[in-house]
Formats: C-alpha cells, sequence, structure tokens
C-alpha cells in the first residue's frame, strides 16, 4: 500500500508557495477541475493545483516533491479516459496550461518547437500561412505534451503516424529536478538509446515534459472526403482490409456502426442510413486524390457499398465528416446522465473483421447501450459503454465487455489500447501483453523516479514509496 504522505503536504505546499504565490491554488473549484476525468473515474481531488510558467519553476516544483515525497501529477487539458491525469495518492497537480507558448519555428527543416501546454488546433492556427500543418488528431483540442506523454494517434495515424512518429525531441524535468533534452531536429539517429521514444508515452511516470520539438508535415494541395453505406458490419470491415491491403494511401478512413449512425441523427438532424458507414479522406495533388477515390470506389463496390459520394469542397467535406466529429456527443446524448465507460484496442488488420464481429456480437446481447466507432485503418476501434452510474451492476457488466475486448485482442496478436494508453484502466492487462518486459518497466521508472512521486499508480507495476 501507498505510505501515508499527508503530514509531507503542509511543508510541501508551504515551501511552494513561496515559489509560485498565487498560482499555487488550493480553491474547491480547481482540485474539482482537475479531480475529475473524461470517462467513468470517481472524483479524485488533489491537495493543490500548480501552475508554472517555465521550464525552471517546474524543475524547481519536482526538487521540492522529491524532497517531501509528495505526489506530482502532469495535466494538459484533462481529455484522457483512463484516468492517466489523476492524482490518486493526493498531491501536486501540475497544470500546463501557461506553458503554451511557440519557442522556435524551423520552417525550412519542417519542425517547430512547443511548450506542452500547446494545443494542436492552436499550433495549427498558428501555422495556416506556412504551408505546412501537425497531423495528430485525436479527436479532442488535446494539449500537444499531453499527447506526446501518452503517444496519441487519431483519425490520420494511417497516413501521418502516431506522436511516437512525430515528436523528434523533448525537454524533459525528472523527478529530481533535473533538465534533460532527448532528440534533436535532425530526421534520424544512431547515438544511444532512444531517449525521445522512451518518453513519449510514458504518461508522466518518468518526467514532465516541458517542451517538444515536433515534425511536421506539407498541406496537400487537395483534400476530398468521402461516405458510404454498408448493409453489415463484416462487409465494411472487409473493405478496410482490401483498402490498406492494396497500399491505397487515405489519410483518415473510419467506421461508425448502425447504432452511431442513429445517434448522430438524432443528435445532428441528419438522416444517415441507419447501417454501418465508412468515412475516408484522401490528400494529396488534384489528380492524386480524385484517382485515389475512384480506387476506393472500385473496391467497396465489390463489398456492396452504396450511398458513395465524395467532394473536395471545404462545405461538403464537413457536411460528410458530421457523422464522425459528432459521434461521441451524439453516443452520451442516447442516454442523458450516463457516464461513458470509453475503451479501445488495436489488432492486426488481418484480424480486424473477426475482433470487430466478435465485439459487436458481444455488445448485441448487452443491457446497455455500446456503440462500435473507430479509426480501422490501422485496426484501432473504440467501444462506448453507457452505463447508469447509480446502478452498480452496469458498471461491472461494462467492465466485463471491455475485459472481454482486450482479452481478444490480445489473442489475436493486439494490444490492449491502441491509442486511449494505459493509466488506471487497461492496468490490469500490462502483465499479460508484456510478460517481464513490464517489471523492466518498473525498474526504468525505479531508476528515473526512484522515490515514486511522479504520477504514482499508473502504467507501471504497483509500488508502494515506503520501500525507496
Amino acid at each position: 500500500m501507498p505510505r501515508d504522505i499527508s503530514t509531507d503536504i503542509p511543508q510541501t505546499l508551504a515551501a511552494l508557495e513561496q515559489v509560485l504565490g498565487d498560482r499555487l491554488s488550493r480553491s474547491k473549484p480547481d482540485l474539482e477541475n482537475h479531480g475529475r476525468s473524461e470517462s467513468y473515474f470517481p472524483l479524485t481531488l488533489p491537495h493543490a493545483v500548480a501552475y508554472p510558467t517555465t521550464t525552471a519553476e517546474v524543475s524547481h516544483i519536482a526538487r521540492i516533491c522529491s524532497e517531501y515525497r509528495c505526489p506530482l501529477v502532469g495535466w494538459g487539458t484533462g481529455t484522457s479516459v483512463e484516468g492517466h491525469a489523476l492524482a490518486i495518492e493526493g498531491g501536486v497537480v501540475l497544470d500546463f496550461s501557461k506553458m503554451a507558448a511557440i519557442r522556435s519555428f524551423y520552417l525550412e527543416d519542417m519542425c517547430v518547437t512547443v511548450e506542452p501546454g500547446l494545443t494542436r488546433e492552436a499550433l495549427n492556427a498558428e501555422l495556416r500561412d506556412s504551408g505546412l500543418f501537425f497531423p495528430v488528431d485525436p479527436g479532442a483540442n488535446a494539449s500537444l505534451g499531453g499527447m506526446a506523454m501518452t503517444r496519441a494517434s487519431g483519425t490520420t495515424a494511417v497516413r501521418y503516424g502516431t506522436m511516437r512518429d512525430n515528436v523528434l525531441g523533448m525537454e524533459v524535468v525528472l523527478a529530481d529536478g533535473r533538465v534533460i533534452e532527448t532528440g534533436s531536429r535532425a530526421r534520424k539517429s544512431s547515438a544511444g538509446y532512444d531517449m525521445t521514444a522512451l518518453m513519449v508515452g510514458s504518461e508522466g511516470t518518468l518526467g514532465l515534459c516541458t517542451g517538444l520539438t515536433l515534425r511536421l508535415h506539407g498541406q496537400p494541395e487537395s483534400v476530398a472526403a468521402a461516405v458510404c453505406s454498408f448493409s453489415n458490419l463484416h462487409a465494411a470491415v472487409a473493405a478496410v482490409q482490401d483498402t490498406i491491403q492494396m497500399g491505397l494511401p487515405m489519410a483518415r478512413i473510419e467506421f461508425v456502426d448502425s447504432a452511431t449512425a442513429a445517434a448522430v441523427n438524432d443528435y445532428a438532424g441528419v438522416s444517415f442510413p441507419l447501417t454501418p458507414h465508412l468515412l475516408v479522406e484522401f490528400h494529396g495533388t488534384e489528380s492524386g486524390v480524385a484517382e485515389q477515390a475512384e480506387r476506393f470506389g472500385d473496391i467497396i463496390a465489390d463489398h456492396g457499398a452504396t450511398g458513395f459520394e465524395w467532394s473536395t469542397r471545404p462545405e461538403d467535406r464537413t457536411a460528410l465528416w458530421t457523422m464522425r466529429y459528432n459521434a461521441l456527443y451524439a453516443i452520451k446524448a442516447m442516454r442523458p446522465g450516463a457516464r461513458a465507460l470509453v475503451t479501445d484496442v488495436c489488432v492486426p488488420i488481418s484480424q480486424l473483421a473477426r475482433a470487430v464481429e466478435e465485439t459487436q456480437a458481444d455488445l448485441a446481447r448487452a443491457s446497455i447501450p455500446a456503440p462500435i466507432l473507430g479509426h480501422v485503418g490501422d485496426g484501432n476501434f473504440h467501444a462506448i459503454l453507457l452505463v447508469d452510474p447509480t446502478q452498480p451492476a452496469e458498471f461491472e457488466e461494462a467492465k466485463r465487455l471491455s475485459d472481454a475486448m482486450t482479452n481478444r485482442a490480445l489473442a489475436l496478436g493486439g494490444t490492449s489500447t491502441g491509442e486511449h494508453g494505459v493509466g488506471m484502466g487497461k492496468l490490469g492487462f500490462m502483465e499479460r501483453e508484456h510478460g517481464d518486459a513490464w517489471a523492466i518497466m518498473g525498474a526504468l521508472k525505479d531508476t528515473l523516479d526512484p522515490l515514486g512521486i511522479l504520477n504514482p499508480g499508473k502504467l507501471v507495476p504497483p509500488k508502494s514509496r515506503l520501500t525507496s
């Protein structure tokens, strides 16, 4: 069990007030805003919320928390769904919203260095006139530091990759306050361990990201979006497999099931057929995009698709993507007052049809609403399980369904999470997925954070901070 840290808190907060003044908050609204998540986890209050403005301040905060063995948890925008940023042992939440600057543009190198609190939408707004853009799109307007630390991906990963592929280097504050730089603006390196890759996806358990250098991409000359419907789930997913295996360069290829289509119709006042749909996007030259759309049309025709239409006009593309953009909000609106257990898995593309069909069969027998959608172009899909928070039996059913979905993915050679990360929600599957390698992750944690103060209770094997 974690040690009782309550006696350290007054000293910690007194020392932090000397550094931060009124940027150390203990107000009830602030604590509550940083004690809840986007998913089903209960309210979990920290003792205080710190708002640093510089790397030097983050370093000083880490040294103080290390001295008093006080838990320290990083916070971006709070959009993660597996409880990553909840201070489950109390302590201090470090909110990076005041560190949201662009430090340097390197347009000729097609990269940019930013602070962790900057959001992806704010970055792309600044890049609009440069001819470049940052492609990783997890749906929410998440902070770039949070996206790096959870190794986020999203709708465009099938073409542009995940945060793993788009973070060139990081500035990281370690648990003892040391500041290290990982990576560089160079596109490759053979110089020792890949410390950037180690930090990306570490969920704040190894260090706190205070800066990151991101790979940028050229804005495509032409963008086309398309939507089509299928009579059944198998045909839709089989069309995805054929599209990917034929090497068609999709920028996005998204799946929504019939329940999601119905929810979006009610929510947005549209009239999509109540069948499974694929939504796709093509990036490239005008001629290239037209050729890709034509080839895709041929593929889906072989699987009985109907209603195929595509457009390059921005307003038409927005209309075509209404279903996917509104999906989560529409699904939540299906059951007002419900909490959403949002879970994801990822499987090899050859196993996608089986994984989705067997998952849908499980969910069809459930007593709770549970639509499926996802970034199926890279084998990643989600279930949104809506539970009445006053009915514990519904939550237990949702957990059983989520666990079955995860166990199936692992049995098919996949992973327990393709983009949501581990946090607390997938912690119970780490040993099965990684075996002895999970213990090695714990050993790395012990080396860089021997007191266990950084985001305790997440990602790595549980360990008492009394042993330090």
